[in-house]
């Protein structure tokens, strides 16, 4: 009998926790759906599933081409006499990359679920008005281009990953979960998709007051929230062993800050609600939650679980008050609130890594995080990186849908958004037993 080598338990541990990862999707699928109204609740989960569909097929056509994987071939410049890779130069339709268990293999079916977890993100944002095919059509733009590009900076070797070697800031820019490279881009989306399609109908009167739109399903929200805590333990640690070099035996680590982040989220929220409004609030502390769980996935692997603790902490006291002002103050109505819990969560997330974040040393026979020490310049390379996302893929992302909005509107008719989405788009409620709720109690 062949005793099985190192390698093959890697790949038997990381297939595993590839595996957990569709459990986020599903976590995030019922959140968008609770907090919605009721009369799109069909709506939004089959978005979520055209969303999975579309992606999925989307970035095997063209996707893993301009993302691919470290070691791979790719399209790079010289400046300053550095060689900086930009983009990757794969066969589109996964060809040449062998189907054998191999990194590259193990990475791109792990892409193929993280993408369309990125492009579920905007869908609580457009909630209760954004058309069905038009959220497919933002997806294959997100799946094709602006996803797979700052993928491969980040995880595919390129320029963003080369920080260190080329300048020495620290180990590169890091986001070993996708903190930055799913959560916050996916949020940066959300945020030009509620730019391009306005408030809901009735959420801002004339006087300026902002009535409250309160989610229709608290269970299905808090339900959801414990089937992200499994996905996200999958995303983390199946991201820290191909992204990072981890090993299997880290795994344990990496779960207990996981946890850690988004229980000591979740609790800050509940606090700070309790405290603010008398009792605590169910919504919130569910997005304080996903919100540790967002901000843990930077540096899971590089912390010790004191400091997750602290960086959950900080995430759920954000993200209460990010999501009262981008709603009051600027206008910005996001009913899933994924702009708070994944672009604000996660670029906390990002910069919690270059301030905590401790390597192990080379000393093979220790597994202990606890005496290890920063790079020189890591919190640089973390400011690198969340500057590209704010200076670039937020244009790029906004610039992309607009253009997308002006050939294909993304808004329902406003009859249409008074009837409900199930209804107008699905020609059948989620509750066809049930009375679902109207605009009539909202100003006019």
């Amino acid at each position: 009998m062949t005793t099985p080598t190192l390698a093959d338990l890697s790949t038997v541990a990381c297939l595993f926790f590839i595996f957990l990862t569709p459990l986020a999707a599903a976590g995030l699928a019922l959140i968008n759906a609770g907090l919605g109204r009721s009369h799109s609740a069909a709506h939004i989960l089959m978005a979520s599933l055209t969303t999975l569909s579309v992606a999925a097929l989307v970035y095997f056509a063209f996707g893993f081409g301009w993302e691919g994987f470290t070691g791979g071939p790719f399209h790079a410049f010289t400046l300053s006499g550095k060689q900086w890779n930009w983009i990757a130069a794969e066969p589109f339709f996964f060809r040449k990359l062998a189907a054998d268990g191999s990194p590259a293999y193990l990475s791109a079916l792990l892409q193929v679920f993280c993408v369309g977890l990125a492009a579920m993100i905007p869908l609580g944002s457009g909630a209760d008005r954004w058309r069905l095919r038009a959220s497919c059509l933002s997806t294959a733009i997100l799946a094709a281009w602006t996803y797979p590009l700052f993928a491969h900076w980040v995880w595919g070797g390129g320029w963003l990953a080369q920080l260190g070697a080329n300048y020495g800031l620290g180990r590169g820019f890091l986001d070993v979960g996708g903190a930055g490279t799913i959560q916050v881009l996916g949020g940066l989306t959300a945020l030009s998709i509620t730019w391009i399609l306005g408030p809901r109908r009735g959420k801002y009167s004339a006087d300026g007051m902002a009535p409250a739109i309160p989610g229709h399903n608290a269970v299905l929200v808090l339900f959801g929230c414990m089937l992200a805590l499994l996905g996200w333990l999958g995303l983390n640690c199946a991201g820290t062993i191909l992204f990072a070099g981890g090993e299997p035996a880290g795994s344990a680590l990496i779960a207990m800050n996981t946890i850690l982040a988004g229980a000591a989220a979740a609790l800050t929220a509940a606090f700070i609600t309790n405290v603010r409004f008398g009792k605590p609030d169910a919504s919130l502390t569910a997005n304080g939650w996903v919100a540790g769980l967002v901000a843990s996935s930077a540096a899971c692997a590089f912390v010790v679980p004191a400091e997750a603790v602290v960086i959950g902490s900080v995430a759920g006291a954000v993200v209460t008050f990010c999501i009262e002002w981008l709603e009051l103050k600027l206008e910005v109505d996001d009913p899933g609130g994924a702009v708070s819990v994944h672009a604000i969560g996660g670029l906390w997330g990002l910069l919690a890594a270059g301030l905590f974040a401790r390597f192990p040393s080379m000393d093979a026979a220790s597994h202990s995080v606890s005496n290890s020490a920063g790079a020189p310049g890591q919190w640089l390379a973390q400011v690198i990186g969340v500057a590209t996302l704010v200076g670039f893929v937020l244009p790029l992302t906004y610039g992309l849908n607009w253009l997308l909005n002006r050939i294909y509107p993304y808004r329902v008719s406003i009859e249409g958004e008074r009837q409900g989405l199930d209804l107008h788009e699905l020609g059948a409620g989620a509750y066809p037993e049930f009375i679902t709720h109207t605009e009539d109690f909202l100003p006019r």
